[in-house]
């Protein structure tokens, strides 16, 4: 295609001390990943935000997280009405096909899918609120949460509140696959939100029976 350009020279060289040096040293490891396929024991839904990165959280090896990225860590609820669903297909192949233990939804601090959430349902981002806006119609499954939160006058706390909030809608939406619901009931899968402040890197997990997000 030629609107493709080549690979930025800083990436390029990333990539050859990465070949040169990690992958030297577990290059029996990722032949068995490519001759044996991966079986990964999670899957992490998260963020897009840079700053976010589960594998280094968890220290964890190639092969380890099946993950997927979005703006907010949002899971849209169960919708078959054969539209295109990057979310969604990439829990059914996580929990029908890969038959992943865990399904993490992890949240983190400063997010900016949740401000322009806020900012949106306040009527200060009119971008978002256009019909053509992917972000904006995405963002439109937080609005409840986001409208329940506006009694919240402190923004920093509004935002922490929502942020978490994040994590329950998507923790309900995925109650609402059925191939979902048939693998928590058999006892095959667990089903975890985390949220992380990205400042102190504390993690925090939501606890059902106490309904709130306590340290981990």
């Amino acid at each position: 295609m030629k609107n493709a350009s080549p690979l930025p020279t800083y990436l390029a060289r990333r990539y050859h001390g990465w070949k040169a040096t990690e992958y030297a040293d577990n290059e029996s490891w990722f032949r068995h990943l490519a001759s044996e396929g991966q079986h990964p024991r999670a899957m992490v839904i998260a963020c897009c935000d840079s700053r976010v990165a589960a594998t280094s959280i968890f220290e964890a090896d190639s092969g380890e997280f099946f993950i997927h990225r979005n703006i907010a860590n949002l899971v849209p609820p169960y919708a078959p009405d054969g539209d295109h669903h990057g979310t969604s297909a990439a829990v059914e192949f996580a929990v029908t096909s890969l038959k992943v233990a865990h399904v993490i939804v992890l949240g983190h601090s400063s997010c900016g899918g949740v401000n322009g959430c806020i900012q949106m349902v306040s009527g200060n981002a009119p971008e978002l609120e256009k019909p053509g806006s992917f972000v904006g119609r995405w963002l439109d499954m937080l609005r409840p949460a986001c409208e329940e939160t506006a009694t919240i006058t402190d923004p920093e706390a509004r935002q922490s509140r929502l942020e978490k909030q994040t994590v329950l809608v998507s923790l309900s939406n995925l109650m609402t696959f059925p191939f979902v619901a048939e693998a928590l009931q058999g006892g095959r899968l667990s089903l975890h939100g985390l949220w992380i402040e990205i400042g102190s890197g504390a993690l925090e997990t939501y606890d059902p029976n106490a309904d709130r997000f306590v340290p981990v």
